[in-house]
């Protein structure tokens, strides 16, 4: 009887080695000595990238055959398998994701037709599934000896990183260069991470920047992750290492749904409630001491579960995802630690933006409110404070996911009303017994209110001390507030949790209809 080898005629053997072969050439990116500088640079290949990110031989690739189509400038020769981009598709804790991740070792992860073709490809996959869609981005940028396609390749990315916005999570992982009009697509996507020492973002590179203005400046300090966390908010979260910024995007992708339409998942593991005693300890006895807002949140929120965003950026204001029995919620908080909590045009942005990314991906609100006011001074008049101001009224405005506010100290003029009052929406607003609900501070309400009366009094600094006492009494508490319906509920510190929890679960099927429209003019 013929063995089973021998039925297979000697041409098919010969085309399955082909395969084979082509499937090993396709794995060997800029091949052994390239790899070995990116090594030498502290940066894994973006084979290994993927592998730290997606569950263990979970990744199906897409493309890997794929070769550039450019004969100018002796390309003809060079087509390596993939073009510089691995694309595929996988899980991260058993959900799927779909990948790219550019190749540095191959045209420096220039980005030529064939790549920006295989980039757009994952990303309809990724629309059509629901599914999140991760970009790896380590390049060079355009690819020049194919001048205006590499445009277009970029042209057609954007495209669909707009029209995915707001219908699946997309997510941007800086781990090499990323430069000129490169850095949009990352810009379009919803968060963006970075290694602190090898990740560099910028629009002109040192060079051009010296070139034109004479200014000298290192990559580093030009587009680094410190640069990008602390001074620009481009960036969210940061790691160490590459491998800690992988990390922390499977640590983000647990907290968001897939899609649009999809639930976020929820993690039984994380349900441990903290003493809520505590939450009486933290506010100072005075109401102009600075404490930590976070201190509030943590014992609040199911035990460390707090992911922080732009933590460095806009400190005033603190942004983030948390879980309330094992459910993920938004938090947007004022930090007293900074600025006394008061709003400026860069916290005005970096909440109004987490809004609403919230609002599009359904995951509800909780706003905790200790702000003076917006904060003064004429660079915030001149950098458009009124303009970013209006972000964030318009964002919570806007949104008609659950909405959940605590005042637990100063709310004070308009300020009070843009930190999800019950004016814009709010479906329920707590506040604690030390609420300071008022149309502006004590000292200044009551120099305004008694001007004349300061006038003929002989000790004024004494006078204005009884003026402020007697203002406080009559007006600085949240009593006056829910005489009129605009605080539900006066609830003690430690209720706090309980009565979010039992919001939650009331609010689980709100449904609220906007009016008809193609859409709203956010002042951008």
């Amino acid at each position: 009887m013929p063995s089973e080898k021998e039925h297979i005629p000697e041409s098919n053997n010969d085309k399955y080695i082909d395969l084979e072969k082509m499937r090993k050439h396709s794995k060997e990116s800029g091949g052994s000595e390239k790899i070995a500088i990116q090594h030498e640079k502290g940066k894994l290949t973006a084979r290994e990238r993927i592998t730290i990110l997606v569950d263990e031989d979970s990744f199906h690739e897409i493309g890997d055959f794929v070769t550039h189509q450019s004969t100018k400038f002796e390309m003809s020769s060079n087509r390596p398998m993939g073009d510089g981009v691995i694309t595929g598709y996988a899980t991260i804790n058993e959900r799927p994701v779909y990948v790219y991740s550019q190749d540095f070792t191959v045209f420096g992860g220039s980005l030529g037709r064939a790549q920006a073709t295989k980039i757009c490809k994952i990303m309809d996959l990724a629309v059509q599934t629901g599914s999140p869609i991760i970009g790896i981005l380590d390049s060079g940028g355009a690819r020049i000896q194919e001048g205006v396609a590499s445009l277009a390749g970029y042209g057609d990315i954007f495209y669909r990183n707009s029209q995915a916005s707001g219908v699946i999570p997309q997510i941007s992982v800086i781990l090499g260069p990323c430069a000129g009009g490169a850095v949009y697509s990352p810009a379009l996507t919803d968060f963006i991470l970075m290694n602190k020492k090898n990740s560099f973002m910028f629009v002109t590179g040192p060079e051009v920047v010296k070139a034109v203005t004479g200014e000298e400046v290192s990559f580093y300090d030009l587009g680094g992750s410190e640069v990008h966390t602390e001074k620009t908010g481009v960036c969210h979260l940061v790691g160490e290492t590459e491998e800690q910024t992988l990390q922390l995007v499977k640590n983000l992708v647990s907290y968001i749904p897939s899609n649009n339409l999809d639930d976020s998942p929820i993690s039984a593991d994380s349900i441990k409630e903290t003493n809520q005693l505590l939450l009486r300890e933290i506010l100072p006895q005075q109401s102009d001491e600075p404490y930590d807002m976070k201190d509030i949140i943590n014992t609040i929120i199911d035990s460390n579960s707090f992911l922080e965003l732009q933590e460095k950026w806009a400190r005033n204001i603190v942004i983030g995802f948390s879980r309330i029995q094992g459910s993920t919620i938004g938090i947007i908080a004022n930090q007293p630690l900074f600025l006394g909590g008061a709003i400026d045009f860069n916290a005005a942005d970096k909440a109004s933006r987490f809004i609403r990314f919230c609002d599009s991906f359904n995951i509800p609100l909780l706003t905790l409110v200790d702000v003076p006011g917006f904060l003064p001074g004429i660079k915030q008049e001149h950098e458009g404070l009124i303009r970013h101001g209006a972000k964030l009224l318009f964002a919570y405005s806007e949104a008609t996911v659950p909405k959940i506010s605590v005042i637990v100290r100063k709310a004070y003029g308009g300020a009070y009303i843009v930190m999800s009052s019950k004016h814009l929406g709010t479906d329920l607003n707590l506040a604690w017994p030390t609420a300071e609900v008022a149309v502006m501070g004590l000292d200044g309400a009551s120099r305004i209110l008694h001007k004349n009366r300061l006038n003929t009094e002989n000790n004024k600094d004494e006078a204005l001390d009884s003026f402020v006492e007697e203002y406080k009494k009559e007006f600085v508490n949240p009593y006056q507030a829910a005489e009129l319906g605009y605080i539900d509920k006066v609830i003690f510190p430690e209720e706090t949790r309980k009565e979010i929890i039992s919001i939650l679960e009331v609010l689980q099927n709100k449904r609220e209809q906007s009016p008809r429209r193609k859409h709203g003019i956010s002042p951008v």
